[in-house]
């Protein structure tokens, strides 16, 4: 079953004025559900969408709260979240770092009391529509044991870095687990299996079934310990940076809200001749690209290269969908 972008777009937008959104609000967040879905993101466009319909009406989300600002230094600001809805307090927080950037060449918002982003890469993929090189980073519930432990002590905090280029963006969107929760429920739902081992079963047996690891809650670190450091390393920064919640704080809290995250943008205008920046990222792709496959016809693509053909495929062809969550969906109406 597909959904034209337009379509589902507008049911997102109707259901966000039921639950009591303005106008400019709910549009704004019914665009980046819709975006994620049609770029291939499904776990972070509808399939997440219910649940965030489900944390408004418990309150976690606060309907038409948005970012304030609360300290400047230069080019970084904290900004206060509200306890709004998540996309479009992170639009809003990278809009502000690019308007920074262009001042100072680089901008820093570091954002507290928010709510789950859905897709990071939209913000990496806003800061290079603007020209910026993007960054940020959120920390979220502890969903992951430290390299080492058996308990969930730490988040799999996603991570996005984009650079702009005429040709499509690079960007890379991951978070620091080798699957993130949103793919493995969606790929035990579709009773498939992971291509590689993501975690380990309730009894401690390194494991490709997602339904094992849905049940456990016990995922693999991207790197091992290598990954296990990172998701510690962003967590205190996202937690010192916007003077928020650190993991170890949100964990305390009934659901994955009031989470702390950093947008960084670089204006590449600044940086001289921008010519030469498109000429760096076509050498070092080509390059890349130039490497034998591994197997006979297999293809070898730069971060987020597929995505780019899965969105021009979804817009023209209509996106995907489980017809269970689009259907809850519409049951809002």
């Amino acid at each position: 079953m597909r959904i034209m972008y337009d379509e589902m777009k507008v049911v997102f937008y109707q259901v966000l004025i039921k639950m009591g959104f303005e106008s400019e609000l709910a549009m704004e967040n019914a665009e980046l559900f819709a975006q994620n879905s049609r770029d291939g993101v499904y776990t972070h466009g509808l399939n997440r969408f219910p649940r965030t319909i489900d944390y408004i009406k418990k309150g976690y989300i606060k309907v038409n709260a948005v970012p304030v600002i609360l300290n400047g230094f230069g080019p970084l600001e904290q900004w206060d979240g509200q306890m709004g809805i998540g996309p479009s307090n992170a639009r809003r927080s990278m809009g502000r770092a690019v308007e920074l950037a262009s001042t100072h060449g680089i901008g820093c918002v570091a954002l507290k009391n928010t709510n789950h982003w859905m897709r990071g890469g939209a913000y990496g993929l806003q800061a290079a529509d603007s020209g910026c090189i993007g960054i940020c980073f959120t920390n979220t519930m502890p969903n992951m044991p430290p390299w080492g432990g058996r308990e969930n002590r730490i988040g799999n905090n996603p991570f996005i870095l984009a650079v702009p280029t005429k040709n499509g963006h690079i960007m890379l969107d991951m978070a620091v687990s080798q699957y993130s929760y949103g793919m493995i429920e969606k790929m035990a739902k579709e009773e498939k299996m992971l291509p590689v081992p993501g975690g380990y079963d309730v009894e401690g047996h390194l494991t490709s079934d997602p339904k094992l690891l849905w049940e456990s809650k016990h995922v693999l670190p991207i790197g091992f310990w290598k990954g296990s450091g990172l998701s510690i390393m962003l967590d205190l920064l996202a937690a010192i940076l916007s003077q928020g919640n650190s993991t170890y704080e949100i964990g305390k809290l009934p659901a994955e809200t009031s989470i702390s995250q950093i947008f960084i943008a670089f204006d590449t205008s600044k940086l001289g001749d921008a010519s030469y920046m498109e000429k760096w990222v076509e050498d070092t792709i080509a390059y890349i690209k130039s490497s034998e496959p591994v197997e006979d016809g297999g293809k070898i693509y730069y971060p987020n290269e597929r995505s780019v053909a899965t969105r021009n495929e979804n817009q023209k062809k209509g996106i995907p969908v489980d017809e269970s969550y689009w259907n809850e969906v519409l049951s809002y109406l």
